[in-house]
């Protein structure tokens, strides 16, 4: 079974896919990951090249097409990435789609938490970062595929993990997968 896991930054969509992999044993692509991959081999920051994404549809798109591509060949994936769900429902795509979601605050938490693997994010005002980083990518999404990316009607579960560890949130997602 294809399963997408989407949410803002430091929602804990990429810690609950994580174990939600391991658990079923299957592969994981992280969108996130590639994305930042993509800045440091630009040696640009990530809120630069997401600038230059909202100039260039280039840099989506190939992220885009390339995760795709992964829906469309394999069948025990975990895609984690803002829009895997999206490009789902927009291409015909069979997947288990989750929106996990946490209040501001506790994402603002989670990526302070997470700061040593977060390079990109180190600074004085994390919090503007975050909500530039969101009005960046909502604008994209909008603008390249008309989304909205705050319509969470196209998902199969939508998870609240503002005060649910990642383990708890992991266990509500493989119980919706073997209701299927």
């Amino acid at each position: 079974m294809r399963v997408t896991i989407s949410g803002p930054p430091g929602s804990g969509k990429t810690t609950v896919a994580e174990i939600v992999s391991n658990r079923l044993s299957y592969e994981l692509v992280t969108g996130g990951k590639i994305f930042r991959e993509k800045a440091k081999e630009m040696k640009i920051s990530l809120a630069e090249l997401g600038t230059a994404a909202e100039k260039e549809g280039s840099y989506d798109r190939v992220l885009d097409s390339y995760l795709l591509d992964v829906l469309r060949a394999k069948s025990n994936v975990i895609v984690e990435s803002r829009l895997s769900g999206w490009l789902c429902h927009m291409n015909g795509i069979e997947a288990f789609k989750v929106f996990v979601d946490a209040r501001e605050d506790v994402r603002l938490q989670r990526i302070r938490n997470s700061i040593n693997y977060r390079e990109e994010e180190k600074g004085d005002n994390l919090l503007y970062q975050i909500r530039e980083r969101e009005e960046s990518e909502w604008a994209r999404y909008k603008k390249y595929y008309g989304i909205d990316f705050r319509d969470t009607s196209i998902y199969d579960l939508v998870v609240d993990a503002s005060s649910e560890g990642a383990e708890k949130i992991a266990e509500v997602i493989i119980s919706g997968l073997s209701l299927r």
